[in-house]
C-alpha cells in the first residue's frame, strides 16, 4: 500500500524578503514598487514527485541546497508547497531539527507527552512507551528538568527517542543525528533498522552515504531542487559519490597524443567491471571487482608489469598489485593488449575507492605509465545479510573487510 505519494511538489522562496515586525515597516512595504533587485524568486523544489510504499526504508540524498529538508518540510506539514500534493497515510513522526516539537519551558517528561498527543496518542498509550523512551534517551536524571536547559546532545537524544518510539507510522529522520555522539548514533541507527523492519515507513535524510546503503534499499537524490535520480540505493549513491570525485568507473585516452606513457607502452583506457562484465560505479561489498587496464606496446624488447594501486577517500593505501607473471623473461610483440585483475568480495571495505592503473618494466626498473586515481568505484555495504558487517549497524574502521571464517566449540577441560 502507498502511504506518501508526492506529485508536482514544488516550493518557491522570495530571497531578500523578510516579514515586518512594526508598523513602519508594514507601511513602508504597502508602498514597496516591488523592484527591488536584492529579491529573488528561488524554487526550493521543483516538480519532484515520487511514492513510497508501506514498510519501505527511503534515503534521500544530496548537496546542502538541494531541496531535501523543504521536501520534508512539506512532508511533515511544517510548510505548504507552492504547488503540487503531498499524500500522506498515517501518523508521521519527524526529527528535523533539534528540538523540534519541544516547548523550551516544559520538562523533557511534559514534552514525552505533549509530542504524543500532537501524534493523537492517548494517555495510556503514551504511558506504556514512557519508560521505554526514557531508558534510550538515557537523560533519565533531567527528566523533570525544563528542556531549555538542555545541552544539544541531549535535546536530540530526547527527540530522537520520542520520534522513534511513539509508533508513528512514518518516520522522518533528517541529518541530526550527526550531533551525536558515536555511541549514541550506532544506537539510532540500529533503532532505524529496526522501525523498518516492523513494517512501518522510514524516511531517513543522511550525507553519510554508508549510513543510507546500510539503511535502505531505496534512495532518491535530489539535485538543485529537483529529482536528479530514483532507484535501488547502492546504485543512486554510486552516481552521487562518482558526480562529486569528478571522475567515473570508465577512462578512454584513444586515440590522443597526450594518453599517458612513453614511446614504448601507452594506455588507452582504465575502467570497472562487476561481476558480470558490466562498467559498474557500485559494487556490492560481497561481490568480486575487477579493474581493466588496455594499452597499447610501441615497440618489443622489454617485459610489460601492469600494476595497480587502491587508495581509500582518505588517501590512504589499501594495496598494490603487479601482475608478476609478465615479468621476466616475457616480451610482448607490439600491439594493444587489456590487463585485468579481480578483487574478490567480501575484502575491501565500504567507502569510495580511487584506482591508481600502471605499467613498469623490471631490471632496470622503468616506469612507463602512472595515471592517478584513473577510474574509481563505490564499495557499497548492503542491507542484505552475507557480509562481514552482520547484525552490526554502526560505521566499522579498516581499508580491508574480510569476511573470515570462524571457529566455536567448548573448551576441553
Amino acid at each position: 500500500m502507498t502511504v506518501i505519494k508526492a506529485e508536482n511538489l514544488s516550493k518557491q522562496y522570495v530571497l531578500g524578503s523578510r516579514q515586518p515586525y512594526s508598523f513602519r515597516e508594514m507601511i513602508s512595504g504597502f508602498f514597496d514598487s516591488g523592484d527591488d533587485e536584492s529579491k529573488r524568486m528561488l524554487w526550493a523544489l521543483k516538480d519532484v514527485g515520487f511514492s513510497v510504499g508501506e514498510g519501505e526504508t527511503l534515503g534521500l540524498i544530496g548537496h546542502n541546497g538541494a531541496g531535501k529538508s523543504t521536501l520534508l518540510k512539506i512532508l511533515s506539514r511544517i510548510t505548504k508547497p507552492t504547488r503540487g500534493s503531498a499524500m500522506i497515510r498515517g501518523r508521521v513522526g519527524s526529527l528535523l531539527e533539534v528540538g523540534t516539537g519541544f516547548h523550551s519551558e516544559l520538562s523533557g517528561r511534559e514534552n514525552i507527552y505533549l509530542n504524543g498527543a500532537i501524534l493523537g496518542m492517548k494517555r495510556n498509550e503514551i504511558d506504556q512507551k514512557f519508560d521505554e523512551i526514557v531508558a534510550f534517551s538515557e537523560i533519565e536524571a533531567f527528566l523533570d528538568t525544563p528542556v531549555k536547559h538542555y545541552s544539544t546532545g541531549m535535546y536530540m537524544r530526547l527527540a530522537f527517542s520520542v520520534a522513534a518510539h511513539l509508533d508513528p507510522e512514518i518516520l522522518i529522520v533528517d541529518e541530526v543525528l550527526a550531533v551525536g555522539d558515536v555511541g549514541f548514533q550506532k544506537k539510532c541507527l540500529r533503532k532505524m533498522r529496526d522501525v523498518g523492519e516492523s513494517g512501518r515507513t522510514v524516511i531517513f535524510v543522511s550525507h553519510d552515504m554508508q549510513s543510507i546503503t546500510r539503511l535502505c534499499r531505496r534512495a532518491i537524490w535530489l539535485k538543485d531542487g529537483g529529482l536528479q535520480s530514483d532507484g535501488e540505493a547502492k546504485q543512486v549513491v554510486g552516481e552521487y559519490l562518482h558526480e562529486q570525485s569528478r571522475t567515473g568507473a570508465e577512462k578512454t585516452w584513444e586515440d590522443t597524443p597526450d594518453a599517458p606513457g612513453n614511446d614504448r607502452v601507452r594506455l588507452r583506457s582504465a575502467r570497472v567491471r562487476d561481476d558480470e562484465g558490466a562498467i559498474t560505479a557500485a559494487i556490492d561489498i560481497r561481490r568480486p571487482v575487477s579493474i581493466e587496464i588496455e594499452y597499447e606496446v610501441l615497440q618489443t624488447g622489454k617485459a610489460i608489469v601492469p600494476n595497480i594501486q587502491l587508495n581509500n577517500e582518505q588517501g590512504t593505501c589499501i594495496f598494490v598489485s603487479h601482475d608478476w607473471t609478465l615479468a621476466g623473461d616475457h616480451r610482448p610483440s607490439a600491439g594493444v593488449y587489456v590487463s585485468t585483475v579481480t578483487v574478490p568480495g567480501n575484502f575491501l571495505s565500504e567507502g569510495t575507492v580511487f584506482v591508481t592503473v600502471g605499467a613498469e618494466t623490471h631490471q632496470p626498473h622503468e616506469v612507463h605509465f602512472a595515471e592517478r586515481d584513473a577510474v574509481t568505484f563505490n564499495v557499497i555495504d548492503s542491507p542484505d545479510r552475507g557480509a562481514a558487517r552482520g547484525d552490526f549497524a554502526g560505521p566499522m574502521p579498516g581499508v580491508v573487510r574480510p569476511l573470515l571464517e570462524w571457529k566455536t566449540e567448548p573448551a576441553a577441560r
